[in-house]
């Protein structure tokens, strides 16, 4: 049975918004006097969810909040959630680099982290220089850095540059080597965030394949945060969601991410906005897909020719205006855009754009939609990823005939001729 390496128990962190320490000497002294006398700090009764969305009363802000979790050794684990959900804070508590502030970590073994490019480089110092550097923070003795030193270059990329101070180095080049560096770290616990996001295709795929291999060849435990959500399904046996700093979410790595995917868009065929959506340009009023002549209401099956209407209205200079969304699937990776660029113009005051899709068109399966307005067809004004989410259902089909999801996403009708 494989034992546990790492244990949260009740985790909380709690910010102040724009400033250090309470702001005032007496709020200072109130909260010393507390902790002088045993007690609990009288400022963590008090504070808001972490949701960046809204605007809070309160000063006092909870980027996570009771979280708690077991992770077995061996064990490869996505930590997902939208943008200030509090995957970094978690993943720094985890690596020590902030106490939280509530709760207890329990760790057993070497850890190596990866939180931000170039973490721990010098950058004055050579590429050379900095590897041993950051090889001695992360812990790794001289001479486990020398034996390794020629393998991290080889994987890193940057042989040619590795003599030159890393200040000159691009951001990828900067990723390349500090990911090189930790994942040779021979430790029990590698952590990495985000470096997916930085990385050319050939380098994520190096990194993937050597996560890979960290994780089930050597046994070694990867805490992985990313939105890339094929690579989390990939690489990673387990996955934890967290929405405004609470755990929405634990489980199998493919449940996690539907979870991800369906909880944050709430998965409905019709969405209404409210005042974070009106915006000086425009105002978002709805948005919704149904069968045509049909209310949203309806389950959305193969077989249905689609109406995908916007609420929009546009309050000045619609002329340099369009609406781009783009549709994406279960994986969250794009299928294709679509917009009313060249085909219908947007006018001030309210418009219902209705988009049709062709019967048949899509196949069995959730699809997620991002949203992008666009000003004067190169600046995006707005763009809210995961705006809304729907399901294609299986349509009546004949018995005896073929009852399961056919490959792909879409399901094109072509012209045939047999000559």
């Amino acid at each position: 049975m494989s034992k546990v390496v790492i244990k949260a128990e009740n985790i909380s962190k709690q910010y102040r918004l724009g400033l250090v320490g309470t702001g005032t000497v007496k709020d200072d002294m109130k909260r010393w006097w507390h902790n002088l006398r045993g007690k609990e700090d009288p400022f963590l009764k008090i504070g808001e969810a972490n949701d960046r969305s809204s605007k809070g009363e309160s000063d006092y802000v909870w980027s996570l909040r009771d979280i708690n979790f077991e992770i077995k050794q061996g064990d490869s684990v996505g930590i997902i959630g939208r943008n200030g959900a509090g995957k970094s804070t978690l993943l720094k508590i985890l690596s020590q680099v902030t106490q939280p502030t509530t709760g207890k970590i329990y760790t057993k073994g070497r850890i190596a982290s990866l939180l931000e490019v170039g973490t721990g480089f010098h950058p004055e110092m050579t590429g050379r220089e900095n590897i041993y550097l950051n090889g001695a923070i992360l812990g790794m003795r001289k001479h486990e850095i020398t034996r390794k030193f020629d393998e991290i270059v080889a994987f890193s990329g940057v042989e040619r540059y590795i003599d030159t101070p890393v200040k000159r180095y691009s951001s990828g080049m900067y990723v390349r080597l500090a990911f090189a560096v930790a994942a040779h770290l021979e430790s029990e616990i590698l952590i990495v965030d985000e470096v997916l996001a930085v990385g050319d295709a050939e380098f994520q795929k190096k990194c993937l394949g050597k996560m890979n291999e960290v994780s089930k060849g050597e046994g070694r435990t990867v805490l992985f945060v990313s939105h890339n959500m094929a690579a989390v399904k990939s690489l990673c046996n387990t996955g934890i969601v967290l929405k405004n700093g609470h755990t929405f979410f634990q489980g199998t790595a493919e449940s996690a991410v539907a979870h991800y995917l369906n909880g944050e868009s709430e998965s409905l065929n019709h969405k209404k906005f409210g005042e974070e959506f009106n915006l000086i340009q425009f105002k978002l009023n709805d948005i919704s897909i149904a069968p045509k002549g049909l209310t949203s209401d309806e389950i959305l099956n193969e077989y249905h020719e689609l109406e995908f209407c916007t609420s929009i209205e546009i309050k000045s200079n619609p002329e340099r205006f369009h609406l781009t969304y783009v549709l994406k699937d279960n994986n969250g990776e794009a299928l294709f855009t679509f917009s009313n660029v060249g085909v219908v113009a947007l006018h001030s005051g309210n418009n219902e754009l209705v988009c049709n899709f062709p019967k048949g068109f899509l196949n069995i399966g959730n699809y997620y939609l991002d949203l992008y307005i666009i000003e004067d067809s190169k600046k995006t004004i707005f763009h809210e990823p995961d705006i809304m989410a729907f399901t294609i259902q299986e349509g009546p089909r004949a018995l005896g005939g073929w009852m399961g999801k056919e490959p792909g996403f879409i399901k094109p009708v072509f012209k045939w001729v047999n000559l």
